[in-house]
């Protein structure tokens, strides 16, 4: 099956708040590309994309407001007379332009060529031609629509017939960071439901406790507004305050914390690095690498740690060495701006004995090659591979299918609150369904 020759963009879909890039694929038609709406503000792409015969594949790119300095580079208008210059017209014209000629008449079922060939067409490292933005749009599109022409499901057709691992979810439930307006200096408190056997049973446990911990907010007097991902944004003082509230959270909801939940953070410690320590405003302290990581190290004696993601600096190579030697037999330390989905750096990080954990998200790369590409690296080394959403997400599903058409180990997609997150644990569900007795789970008792 061939992509169809007849491409036009269509009318720009104003929105409230929007900042992605969607797009479609359907046969006999057109290509269509668009601006589409997204939970935290800008504007994002949607692509449509139209093959012969009958296919047709859509996907939303999503927007991170926690990035690192490696990622692939989203493309902007920057006319501030629109969405505050978050548009994306301009990628929407290099799709309907530069890719659009390059890609008619390529085979849909060709993913491997067809994104090796957006990536030339682009023709630098971090995709800032056309913008990873575009060329991600194309790649997940053009998945959908080969699946749909084979009539089988997205996660079948990615990952074959060895797909059916459903991922332990890591959900967020406490916000901090530049995912909310509080003190918080860590972006993320999540929860990883160890006593679960199933993913609906996991899913059924984060959500109790979840609004349990809306319980104890509120008997607190503390404020239940949400963060960018869906978790309580509530102004605490510090790390330890966030840890002692899900603690009383987890026991309220009926659970024992380590038996049956531990904790995962998010430091995002890039975006409190500076001149050499890592500053932490919110609990007034400046802390050099050392002292962070003896900082970390006391976390984990005093609650049920089971990971922390990106706590150094993405440039940090030797602090994450010590932090690895410290903790990494006792915790996942995961990369997320250290590694940005990039095998480049990956193998960088395991060269140098950094981190034993992966953060991955298509959108930092590019194309869903190089993704994959970077799942696989990290699998053969040992390291855990979670599949993440971004703060500014949609309700696209896609992530849901790829972790489990590659088996991830977990899943990070927010919490069961907003509907760009709730999408994707439903996306999760309907999954298991669809195996039935088939159906097996990333249990890490």
């Amino acid at each position: 099956m061939r992509l169809h020759k007849t491409f036009r963009l269509s009318h720009t879909n104003v929105v409230f708040k929007c900042d992605r890039l969607e797009v479609f694929l359907c046969p006999r038609l057109k290509k269509y590309m668009r601006e589409r709406c997204l939970i935290r503000g800008g504007i994002r792409q949607w692509r449509r994309k139209y093959a012969q015969g009958r296919a047709f594949g859509r996907a939303i790119v999503p927007s991170g407001a926690s990035t690192g300095i490696y990622e692939a580079a989203e493309l902007r208008d920057h006319d501030k007379g629109r969405y505050g210059g978050r548009g994306v017209l301009c990628a929407v014209e290099n799709v309907n332009t530069i890719i659009r000629e390059a890609l008619c008449g390529s085979d849909i079922f060709k993913q491997t060529a067809i994104d090796a060939l957006l990536v030339q067409l682009d023709g630098t490292d971090h995709k800032s031609h056309l913008g990873a933005n575009a060329l991600l749009s194309v790649s997940l599109a053009c998945a959908r629509a080969a699946a749909h022409e084979l009539h089988m499901p997205l996660y079948r057709y990615l990952g074959g017939f060895s797909a059916g691992m459903l991922p332990m979810p890591m959900m967020n439930i406490l916000n901090g960071g530049a995912h909310a307006d509080n003190k918080l200096d860590f972006q993320e408190f999540m929860i990883v439901p160890f006593g679960a056997e199933t993913f609906s049973e996991a899913l059924r446990m984060c959500s109790e406790v979840y609004h349990s911990l809306s319980a104890v907010l509120r008997e607190k007097g503390f404020d239940t507004g949400l963060g960018d991902e869906g978790g309580f944004a509530p102004k605490l003082k510090g790390t330890k305050e966030a840890l002692e509230l899900m603690t009383e959270a987890v026991l309220l909801a009926g659970y024992e914390p380590k038996r049956d939940i531990k904790f995962s953070i998010d430091a995002a410690a890039s975006e409190f690095y500076s001149e050499g320590k890592y500053v932490l405003s919110g609990e007034h302290k400046k802390l050099d690498t050392d002292e962070m990581i003896r900082y970390y190290e006391k976390l984990c004696e005093n609650y049920p740690i089971y990971s922390i993601e990106d706590g150094l600096c993405e440039e940090d190579w030797d602090g994450w060495r010590a932090l690895t030697e410290a903790l990494g037999q006792k915790i996942y330390l995961i990369g997320d701006d250290l590694f940005v989905t990039n095998k480049t750096r990956l193998r960088t990080g395991l060269g140098k004995g950094a981190a034993n954990g992966i953060l991955i998200k298509p959108n930092q790369i590019g194309t869903l090659t190089e993704a994959f590409d970077a799942m696989a690296i990290a699998r053969r080394a040992g390291y855990k591979v979670i599949v993440s959403h971004r703060s500014g997400d949609s309700e696209d599903t896609f992530i849901a299918d790829m972790a489990v058409a590659f088996n991830a180990d977990h899943i990070k997609t927010g919490a069961p609150a907003r509907s760009e997150r709730t999408a994707k644990y439903n996306r999760l569900l309907r999954i298991e369904d669809e195996l039935g007795s088939m159906a097996s789970f990333r249990c890490v008792r």
